[in-house]
């Protein structure tokens, strides 16, 4: 008995073309997102608003610049005051608007009491929203 070569399968060809099912599929799924979210995006809230006298819109909270030097020399907005004057005309100003903002700018060397002299002057004025400003290293 002779013995021949065993028959073989030819090996596979490399596939040279894209397979181009998931990436329609993906698009698709793109597109659907985009259909829905569309008009979510372009609509508001149409409203034909009522008018009073009494809904005016509120004037914008103003930041003071309250300054003390190492001297003890204490200005409100680059203007030095004595303290007496800085109360009245902080009472004044949060008078006008008791949502302003006061912006502390206080030296290195000035003594932390008189720091707080400042800002319980300002709180007793009604100002309760006091900054403190720093230099940036």
């Amino acid at each position: 008995m002779t013995f021949g070569r065993l028959e073989r399968t030819p090996a596979p060809k490399p596939m040279s073309d894209i397979n181009m099912t998931p990436l329609v599929d993906v698009m698709l799924v793109l597109v659907v997102i985009f259909i829905l979210t569309a008009p979510l995006l372009a609509t508001s809230l149409r409203l034909d608003l009522p008018s009073s006298a009494a809904a005016q819109p509120q004037e914008p909270a103003r930041a003071v610049r309250l300054g003390l030097d190492k001297a003890g020399q204490v200005y409100l907005d680059d203007q030095p005051l004595a303290l007496d004057a800085l109360k009245e005309r902080l009472t004044q100003i949060a008078q006008q608007n008791p949502l302003s903002e006061v912006q502390l700018w206080a030296d290195q060397a000035a003594p932390y009491g008189q720091v707080v002299t400042l800002m319980g002057l300002a709180q007793q004025a009604g100002l309760s929203r006091i900054g403190f400003v720093a230099s940036q290293k």
